[in-house]
């Protein structure tokens, strides 16, 4: 159904979306070039970028352009089977791009902390399997959930009040006990967020003894500036993401239409900055973007 309530300003609410995941495509893309065409760039930390941006491009991709034409064309239907493929890709991707800010905050823990075997431990082989196994989890853990959605009856009203399929809201017009459905899809949240942020608290908790423990001022400050990025990439992805759970969950009092807005946004705002930070925090990448981007 889109945005209830705010369907006559329904082309003005798109410029922005569309603006946003443009500047979004285009920013992820050139990262991905930038990184594939230039040897020094092959790398752990830029490798984990690409994975990064990658998962960004598939999490817009997954809303934006069904709502758009939404907005743009009136066009509002969706297959049961589009409908959970949605629900699984972006679970999925969410999932995974989780475990990648965990294996970046690894990433930079070892190179604050062990500079020496930073090279030994962390090779491009070890990043691939590592960036797998971060695809594996992610696929394990979501994929009950449209399977158990698919095996239930759903009622005769088939509106789903969103711009996409949102799993509560597909929840809802079921007619049978999704009592299993719920209780897995809480499970997972608690497992895959908290287990996540325990681990990066505890990588960044160990980078700050080791900061601490050196006398330089300036060593301080380049200790602290290679975490910059990751620490506002981190900001970004997890605080509109427990904003927009628990509201879906807990917030009755909220209007709906500033949850499907926020909803939208957390698949929007992130990944359009994240490559934006890296750009200009990291100034190897930065250097590389601005050669390519002359250019052009």
């Amino acid at each position: 159904m889109g945005i209830p309530g705010l369907e006559a300003a329904y082309i003005w609410i798109s410029i922005p979306f569309s603006t946003f995941y443009i500047i979004s495509l285009l920013g992820n893309f050139m990262v991905l070039f930038v990184v594939g065409k230039e040897q020094t760039l092959h790398k752990p930390m830029y490798l984990l970028l690409c994975m990064l941006a990658l998962t960004d491009i598939t999490t817009s991709t997954s809303v934006t352009p069904k709502a758009l034409c939404i907005f743009w064309f009136n066009f509002k239907g969706i297959t049961v089977h589009g409908c959970l493929t949605q629900m699984f890709f972006l679970h999925a991707v969410s999932a995974m791009h989780s475990a990648i800010l965990v294996t970046m905050a690894f990433d930079r823990y070892l190179a604050i902390c062990n500079p020496l075997r930073y090279a030994t431990i962390l090779t491009n082989i070890r990043i691939a399997k590592l960036g797998l196994m971060c695809l594996i989890r992610a696929v394990l853990f979501v994929l009950p959930m449209p399977l158990l959605l698919s095996r239930q009856p759903f009622c005769a009203n088939h509106i789903i009040p969103h711009t996409y399929c949102e799993p509560i809201a597909v929840a809802k017009i079921s007619c049978g006990d999704i009592t299993v459905y719920r209780i897995h899809g809480l499970v997972i949240a608690l497992i895959v967020i908290g287990l996540d942020l325990t681990l990066i608290a505890l990588s960044y908790s160990l980078i700050m003894r080791a900061v601490l423990r050196i006398s330089s001022k300036k060593a301080h400050q380049k200790a602290l500036n290679t975490c910059t990025a990751h620490i506002c990439v981190m900001l970004l992805s997890y605080t509109p993401f427990l904003f927009s759970n628990l509201t879906h969950r807990f917030g009755q009092g909220i209007a709906p239409h500033i949850q499907i807005i926020m909803a939208n946004l957390y698949f929007l705002i992130p990944p359009m900055l994240n490559p934006i930070i890296y750009a200009v925090k990291t100034k190897e990448l930065r250097d590389k973007v601005g050669k390519y981007t002359c250019r052009m």
